[in-house]
Parts: structure tokens; C-alpha cells; sequence
């Protein structure tokens, strides 16, 4: 090949690269005017939700691949006698359907009358797999009450359109009383240390946050007489913090709970931070060392424009459901989901509620 036939092809070279180079910061301008500033490169974000979105309480099972998703949520006590609600998603956590209730009238868990008189509704549900089997732990309480008692369903599939289909009722795991007990046993939720045994944290109000040990494959308490263990409080009454959920990550134990006011609205001042230990049983602390003993945690969720109080969250695949009260709707409680970005071990999640 020639000189003079070689230099304008790298002349064509170098023009295609410039061109191509050109190309790249147009698009990554255009992103940055279509998404705002800082967006383009933001990472996760929240799923654009559509359907059945009157949730309170979400508890969410993420499925994998083709797999549905559910979400299990506070019983409404207009329909299916106040059971635990049912909602699928059949495109990974976008669209929700209304599935039935995990039990109708002729099943309510009738010992709960006794328990807890007065109960209309059943509570901030928690769905956590053990071998092969679901162990599904609801809250029966009415409000301003420590006269509360958490009880367990089990069942083999989460689908109602599954012919296994059918959860199966096992009685009260533990509960509380006025003058007895200077904790409240609702909002359960379940994690397994790194034996495999199986804890539940609790809590409402009250004395705060509790956990006890359980025990595998009954999902009921390992010693029905042992104290439980507090793990994080606000330390002066009323102790507005309540409903906690556990997440194991890289060797550490992740406690995400609710602080302040939940149910009013858009008066509601609910809002979710995170702590973490080494142990199941704590000490739990912020991203600062703060004791969550101490009213320590830090901000995960907080109100932001129409996202008023946010809270009642639960954890899976990554995934982070909460409620929320939406302004532009009259206060009327929504279901949210939001990915999470871990970053440097701690979770975060972007919220963008604007207006």
C-alpha cells in the first residue's frame, strides 16, 4: 500500500473516531437534560407501580426469574373478615392484583377472640421461606392496646391459583398483656443468624423493640418462658418506634424500623432508618455508632413532597416496600417499591416526590 493511498484512510480513521466520540457525549448530554442533573448515572431507583395499590404494611416476596410477586399486607376489615390480603404481580413488582386473603370467615383464627376482644383487622404481616415451607406471622391487636398476640399460618406456595394452595392455621407464637408485659407484641419479623437458627424481632410502642430465639421447623419460640431481648428504644415515652425487619448482608445483621406516627393521613409523620450489628441480638447501631438502644438509626425514609410518612417496610431480593400516605389522593395509603443501592455496607434508597 502506498503513502498516498494510506493517508487518507487513517484521515477517514481519525474523522470516524472524533465522530464517534462526538456521538457518546450527545447522548450523555441528552440524558442529563431528559433526567435532570446528576441523574443519568443515579442507579436504582423506584418501580413505577400500577393497579391494586391500597396497601398498608407490605410484607414482600420477590420472585426471581419469570416468577410472580407477592405482597402480603394489613387485613381490610370491610372485606374477608380482616384476613391478611393477598396481591401478585406477574411482571416483577410493576402491576398488583387483588388475590384474596389468606383465610375467609369460616377460618379466622377464632383463638385470637380470646386473645385480643375487639380485633377487626389482622396486622403488618411477615413472610419468610424455610425449607420448602412458608411461615406466614401476623399481628391481632387494636390500637392503643399492648393486649396483643402474634400468630403463625403455614402453607407450600404463596399462589392462590396454585391446586397446593392453602394455608394452614398454628396457633399464637407469643403474646402481650396490659400490667404483665411493658412490650407489645406485634409487627414480627423474621431473620435466621448464621447457624441457622431462626429469631424474631417485635415490636410497638411500649418497651420498643424485642427479639426471641425460635426454633426450626415449628417457627415457634424456642423457650416459651425466656424474657425477650430489647433491641432498640427511643427511651422515653411514648416510644414511637415499631416495626422492625431483619436483612443478613456480608456478615452483618440490618435492622430497619419505623419511628413516629403512623394512620393519619397526611398527618402522618412515619419515617424509616436502618442500623446494623456483627450479632443478632445487637448492640445495633447507626452509620455514626449511635445505639439504636438510644433512639439511634439512620435516615432511610422520610416524608418528601406527596410521600407523606412512609414506614411499615419489609425487604427482599434487594427490594424495599413501604406504605405511604399520598398527598395528592386525600391521604390515601399506597403501596411502594424502590431498589436498593448498597453503599459502602449500608442501604439507601432514592426517593423523588416532588410537589
Amino acid at each position: 500500500m502506498t503513502d498516498a493511498v494510506a493517508g487518507p484512510r487513517r484521515d477517514r480513521r481519525r474523522l470516524l473516531l472524533v465522530a464517534t466520540a462526538a456521538l457518546a457525549v450527545l447522548v450523555l448530554v441528552g440524558l442529563v437534560l431528559v433526567l435532570g442533573p446528576g441523574r443519568a448515572d443515579r442507579g436504582p431507583t423506584a418501580l413505577e407501580l400500577s393497579g391494586d395499590l391500597d396497601v398498608h404494611d407490605p410484607a414482600l416476596v420477590a420472585g426471581t426469574g419469570e416468577e410472580p410477586w407477592f405482597v402480603l399486607s394489613t387485613g381490610d376489615h370491610t372485606r374477608g373478615d380482616g384476613a391478611v390480603q393477598v396481591r401478585r404481580s406477574l411482571d416483577a413488582g410493576r402491576t398488583w392484583a387483588d388475590a384474596g386473603f389468606v383465610w375467609e370467615e369460616e377460618n379466622r383464627p377464632a383463638w385470637t377472640d380470646e386473645a385480643v376482644p375487639g380485633v377487626e383487622n389482622f396486622w403488618a404481616p411477615e413472610v419468610y421461606q424455610h425449607d420448602g415451607t412458608f411461615y406466614l406471622y401476623y399481628s391481632a391487636s387494636t390500637f392503643g392496646s399492648n393486649r396483643s398476640a402474634i400468630g403463625l399460618y403455614t402453607a407450600t406456595t404463596l399462589d392462590p391459583e396454585d391446586p397446593e394452595y392453602g394455608w394452614v392455621d398454628q396457633g399464637e407464637v407469643i403474646s402481650s398483656e396490659p400490667g404483665r408485659d411493658d412490650w407489645n407484641a406485634i409487627d414480627p419479623g423474621i431473620v435466621e443468624d448464621a447457624e441457622g437458627t431462626p429469631w424474631m424481632a417485635f415490636g410497638s410502642f411500649w418497651g420498643g423493640i424485642q427479639m426471641i430465639e425460635l426454633t426450626w421447623p415449628e417457627g415457634m419460640p424456642a423457650d416459651p418462658a425466656a424474657e425477650p431481648v430489647t433491641i432498640a428504644s427511643r427511651g422515653v415515652p411514648p416510644n414511637a418506634i415499631e416495626a422492625p425487619y431483619l436483612v443478613e448482608r456480608d456478615g452483618w445483621y440490618y435492622l430497619f424500623v419505623s419511628k413516629d406516627s403512623c394512620c393519619r393521613g397526611t398527618d402522618s409523620t412515619y419515617n424509616a432508618v436502618v442500623g446494623r450489628s456483627r450479632e443478632v441480638t445487637g448492640p445495633y447501631v447507626d452509620a455514626e455508632g449511635r445505639p439504636m438502644l438510644e433512639d439511634g438509626g439512620t435516615q432511610l425514609l422520610e416524608t418528601q413532597g406527596w410521600m407523606v410518612g412512609p414506614g411499615g417496610q419489609s425487604v427482599s431480593r434487594d427490594h424495599l416496600a413501604f406504605h405511604y400516605y399520598d398527598a395528592r389522593h386525600g391521604g390515601q395509603f399506597r403501596l411502594a417499591i424502590h431498589e436498593i443501592d448498597w453503599q459502602d455496607g449500608w442501604p439507601t434508597v432514592r426517593v423523588e416526590a416532588e410537589g
